[in-house]
Order: C-alpha cells, then sequence, then structure tokens
C-alpha cells in the first residue's frame, strides 16, 4: 500500500482517552510518529506516517472513555476514510463531517463513552 499521511486532533476527555485512540488507530495505521503525552492539555495531537496496515487490529482494544472525545483526522482521502472506519468501529461514534480540499480530507467525530 501506499504511505500514509495522517494527523490526528483530540480535544475532550483526558490523556488516557487520548492514548486509547490512538492505540486503536496504531492497529491500522502501525505505530504512532507522535503520540498524545501532555497531561494537562486541552486538544491533543497524534502522527502516522508510513505503510498503512490492512486489517484494524487494534479495534478490539478500545475500552470505555471516560468523556466524549471530539477527533479530527486530517489526511488522504483513503486515509481519512480509514480511520473513520476503524474509529467508528471501535467506538460509540457521531459523525460531525468532512471537508475535502485538492489532495487532503478532514473528518470529524465525535467519540462517545
Amino acid at each position: 500500500m501506499s504511505d500514509t499521511q495522517l494527523t490526528v486532533t483530540l480535544s475532550g476527555g483526558d490523556v488516557d482517552d487520548a492514548r486509547a485512540v490512538v492505540r486503536v488507530l496504531e492497529g491500522t495505521f502501525g505505530e504512532a510518529d507522535q503520540r498524545p503525552s501532555e497531561e494537562h492539555a486541552t486538544v491533543r495531537v497524534a502522527t502516522f506516517t508510513g505503510e498503512e496496515r490492512g486489517t484494524a487490529a487494534g479495534a478490539a482494544d478500545a475500552g470505555p472513555l471516560s468523556a466524549p472525545v471530539t477527533v479530527t483526522v486530517q489526511g488522504t482521502p483513503e486515509a481519512v476514510r480509514r480511520a473513520g472506519d476503524t474509529l467508528t468501529r471501535s467506538f460509540t461514534a457521531r459523525d460531525e463531517g468532512t471537508v475535502a480540499g485538492d489532495q487532503e480530507q478532514e473528518r470529524q467525530l465525535l467519540l462517545e463513552p
């Protein structure tokens, strides 16, 4: 598969919620290049670059969230689609909308506990 560039922005919940979301995405996209780490941040970011995996192996390890988390994924249309599919399989999610550009797409989801 082609190389992936995906940026994930998370707000709401705590750092453990953000890490749970990233772990789920790692099942599809491999290890994150950048992971959420700041305990007191209000917005956390994770990035993925590299080759996508064929399946969402990490989807079963989601666990419950402590609070609603707004997730914005940005990247190629295929990467955004796969990230959205992975997150909606792993969490209770509400689609908050998609914005398409020439080469990139952005999608926002609200993940609920």
